[in-house]
C-alpha cells in the first residue's frame, strides 16, 4: 500500500529531527571533552607555576673556621633555620676552593628552606610564629622574594624540595629515548618494508601481521615484565639503566613504528613501482630509489609520535627499575637512571607539600616535550606531504 505525502513527510521530518538530536550530541560530546581538557591545563598550571619559582634570602655569611667544620655557624641563629640546609652543606668545599674566604662576612642572597618557599608563596607551612615574623621583616626589607628557578632545571632529585630538579631525569630520558631509537627505527622500518615490498602473501606473513597489531594494542605494562625477563634476567643488561629502559621501550615502539611504515609505503602509487620496473631497476632498487624517499615523510611522522608514546610510558620502566633515586646527571648509558614520568610519579608519592607544585611542574615540562614532539610531526607531514 502506498504511503501518502503527509505520512512521508513526517517520516521525514522525524529523520530530520533525529539527525538534528545526534549533531547536537556531538556536538555537546566534542564540548565536554574540550571543557575537561581545559580543567585539566587551567589545573597544571595554576599547580605547576610556581614550581618555576623559589625563595631567596639575604643574609650575612661569616666564613669562619668553625664554619668549616659546622656548617649552621656560619649564618646568624635568628635566620638559621630559614637557610636551605643543602646551601649550608656547601659552605666547607667553597672555603677550601677558595681559602680566601676564610675569615670574611658577606651579606649573600641564598637559598631559602622549602618551608619559606611556601610561606612566600601564601601557601601552608610548617614555620613557627617568630619564624615567620623573621620572614616577613626579611620581605619588608627587600631582603626575602620569589626568583626563577633555576634549579629545577639544573639539578637533580632531592629529599628537600628547594633542591629538587629535573636535570638528572632529563638526561635520563634523553638517553633512553637515543637508545630507542637507534634500536626501533631501523628494525621497524627493515620489517615494514620486508613485508610489504618483498614478503609472500600466505599464512606466515598473515600471522606475523595478526601479531603486529596485537602487540600495538597490549597493555605496556606487559612490556616492562618481558624487558625484566629478557634483558635483566637472561642477558644480565644492568637494571635501572637507560640501556635497559631504551630496549624496553624500543619492544613497545616496534609495532607502532613498522604500522605506521607500511601505511606510509601503501600510500605510494603503484604507478611509481611499475614505472621502475619498467627502465629495468630491480626490486632492491624500486623499493631504495624511488618507495623509501617517497614514503619518508609518513615513516618519520609515524616514527616521532611512536616515541612521543614511548616518553611518556612509565610502567614499563617501573618494572625495569628506573625508579631510582638519581641526585646527580647520569653520564653513561649503563649506570642507574631515572626518567621525567618516573620522576614524575617519585614526586607525587612525597608526603611534604611543596613536591605537589614540583610534580605539577614535572608534569608541564613532559607536555610542553610532547606537544612539541607532535607538532613536529604534523608540521612534517604537512611540509613533505604528497597527493596523488
Amino acid at each position: 500500500m502506498s504511503q501518502s505525502f503527509d505520512e512521508i513527510s513526517a517520516q521525514l521530518r522525524g529523520r530530520h529531527r533525529k539527525s538534528a538530536r545526534l549533531k547536537w550530541i556531538s556536538m555537546g560530546a566534542l564540548g565536554l571533552a574540550g571543557l575537561f581538557l581545559v580543567l585539566f591545563f587551567a589545573d597544571m598550571l595554576v599547580k605547576g607555576l610556581p614550581a618555576f619559582q623559589q625563595a631567596q634570602i639575604q643574609v650575612e655569611v661569616d666564613y669562619n673556621e668553625r664554619a668549616a667544620e659546622l656548617p649552621l655557624a656560619a649564618v646568624n641563629e635568628d635566620v638559621r633555620p630559614l637557610v636551605s640546609r643543602g646551601y649550608l652543606r656547601l659552605i666547607p668545599g667553597r672555603m677550601e676552593d677558595s681559602p680566601e674566604l676564610l675569615g670574611t662576612s658577606r651579606l649573600e642572597w641564598v637559598l631559602a628552606d622549602g618551608q619559606v618557599d611556601q610561606y612566600l608563596k601564601g601557601h601552608h607551612s610548617k614555620l613557627s610564629g617568630a619564624e615567620q615574623a623573621v620572614v616577613d621583616r626579611l620581605a619588608e626589607q627587600g631582603r626575602a622574594e620569589l626568583r626563577f628557578n633555576t634549579t629545577f632545571f639544573t639539578s637533580g632529585d632531592s629529599k628537600m624540595p628547594e633542591l629538587a630538579g629535573i636535570a638528572s631525569a632529563a638526561m635520563g630520558t634523553m638517553m633512553t629515548l637515543l637508545v630507542t631509537l637507534a634500536v626501533s627505527f631501523p628494525i621497524g622500518v627493515m620489517t615494514a618494508v620486508y613485508l610489504e615490498e618483498f614478503a609472500p602473501d600466505n599464512r606466515f606473513t598473515q600471522l606475523i601481521e595478526i601479531n603486529i597489531n596485537n602487540l600495538a594494542a597490549i597493555p605496556s605494562i606487559l612490556f616492562g615484565l618481558l624487558g625484566l625477563a629478557i634483558f635483566i634476567n637472561f642477558f644480565g643488561v644492568p637494571r635501572s639503566s637507560p640501556v635497559v629502559g631504551g630496549l624496553t621501550l624500543a619492544l613497545m615502539t616496534l609495532p607502532v613504528i613498522i604500522i605506521a611504515t607500511r601505511t606510509a609505503l601503501r600510500s605510494v602509487p603503484d604507478s611509481i613501482r611499475h614505472a621502475a620496473f619498467g627502465v629495468g631497476c630491480s626490486r632492491w632498487q624500486v623499493v631504495r630509489d624511488h618507495v623509501l624517499p617517497l614514503a619518508l615523510p609518513g615513516i618519520m611522522t609515524g616514527s616521532i609520535i611512536g616515541l612521543a608514546q614511548a616518553m611518556g610510558e612509565t610502567a614499563p620502566l617501573i618494572i625495569v627499575g628506573m625508579v631510582a633515586f638519581i641526585p646527580d646527571v647520569t653520564a653513561s648509558l649503563t649506570e642507574a637512571a631515572t626518567v621525567l614520568p618516573a620522576q614524575i610519579f617519585t614526586w607525587a608519592g612525597e608526603p611534604d607539600r611543596a613536591f605537589i607544585e614540583k610534580t605539577s611542574g614535572g608534569i608541564l615540562v613532559l607536555l610542553a616535550v610532547l606537544i612539541t614532539l607532535n607538532a613536529t610531526a604534523v608540521v612534517l607531514r604537512k611540509k613533505f606531504e604528497r597527493r596523488w
